[in-house]
């Protein structure tokens, strides 16, 4: 079986060689180059044609980000964030890159003698082989428009929507900010998101998405009563669940190997609100939200996945469509007007 063939792009030699140590044992991998700067990996990329980039974020010259940006628009190669820092300037430059097409974001493993060790270098392999079948695109120049989706009826039922559920994994956070920033500040109820992401990061990750939408951005830790205006989230390896007057956290067992679960929150919103809830399903890898999302559609809740045109992975919205769940599929840039047309139309029905 050919390997995987890893680029390595990290300024400390010291991890720099413990990563090629931690790649190296894994029989799926091979190390195509390992460097120490954005700047000398931009100069081999197309010689030595890696199949998955492992990128730190603090570099001398172009940092992470500056480097995402580059190779997504002179070579587009998936990219694996790992970091090892979670202060403020690194996740905003960590997150920024998730943004402009890098694929998911891992903490790097400690020394050998760590206990955390193992599970983190199991988890770095496993991730790298897994992006690197992810077939990403280039992030410039024209983008062919979606085909037009015709939409089925807004449904009249005279009561109005009560919350928004979403759902989404890898490439979620650019679809995020797409979406957020469409349904904008005056958005008329709250939204309950589930996004996967290592959890260290959650709080760089919130405070970074509430400085790119127009959104306040809430960790529920206990339980919150929920307002419009507000995207809440769970705090760290926590489920969020629904209840008809209150958000609050579980510590229940992981469902498709995700705690929180997009189906877990789903299923509470259907069995909270039924009919009074909408559900969306974004880009990710694996079948996360989409049991949840067809309980919330059998319930009478408004359902929509991403369509396959826009997803940087046609994974979970797939699951969704293929399920039976989902009252429309709709590219990324129509799911907000939509929502807000649906919004809208309940409220004047009301």
């Amino acid at each position: 079986m050919k390997k995987i063939r890893v680029l390595i792009v990290e300024d400390s030699k010291v991890i720099r060689e413990f990563l090629e140590y931690i790649i190296g044992q894994d029989p799926r991998l091979e190390i195509a180059a390992a460097v120490g700067s954005a700047e000398e990996a931009l100069r081999i990329l197309h010689r030595v044609s890696p199949d998955v980039i492992s990128m730190d974020i603090r570099l001398p010259g172009m940092n992470g980000f500056e480097a995402t940006q580059r190779i997504m628009t002179e070579r587009p190669t998936p990219i694996v964030v790992v970091s090892a820092s979670v202060e403020c300037v690194d996740l905003q430059i960590t997150m920024n890159a998730l943004r402009a097409g890098a694929l998911t974001v891992l903490e790097k493993p400690a020394g050998t003698t760590s206990a955390d060790y193992k599970a983190l270098a199991e988890r770095l392999c496993t991730q790298l082989a897994i992006m690197s079948q992810v077939k990403v695109v280039r992030r410039y120049g024209a983008v062919k428009p979606a085909a037009r989706v015709e939409q089925p009826p807004v449904p009249h039922t005279g009561v109005g929507y009560q919350m928004l559920g979403v759902v989404s994994s890898t490439g979620g956070p650019g679809a995020l900010v797409q979406l957020l920033g469409g349904l904008g500040a005056d958005f008329p109820f709250p939204i309950a998101l589930v996004q996967h992401i290592t959890s260290s990061f959650l709080e760089g990750f919130a405070s970074w998405l509430q400085n790119s939408c127009p959104f306040s951005v809430v960790i529920v830790k206990d339980r919150v009563v929920p307002a419009p205006g507000t995207v809440y989230l769970a705090t760290r390896d926590r489920h969020l669940l629904a209840t008809p007057d209150h958000l609050q956290v579980g510590a229940g067992d992981p469902v498709c190997a995700q705690r929180p679960s997009g189906t877990v929150l789903l299923e509470s919103m259907a069995n909270a609100f039924g009919g009074h809830a909408m559900g969306i399903v974004l880009t990710g890898m694996g079948e996360d939200g989409a049991e949840g999302l067809l309980n919330l559609h059998n319930r009478g809740g408004y359902t929509i996945a991403e369509h396959e045109s826009t997803a940087v992975v046609y994974g979970m919205p797939a699951e969704a469509v293929r399920l039976g769940g989902v009252s429309e599929c709709l590219p990324l840039p129509a799911i907000a007007p939509r929502i807000l047309e649906l919004a809208a139309s309940r409220k004047a029905a009301a």
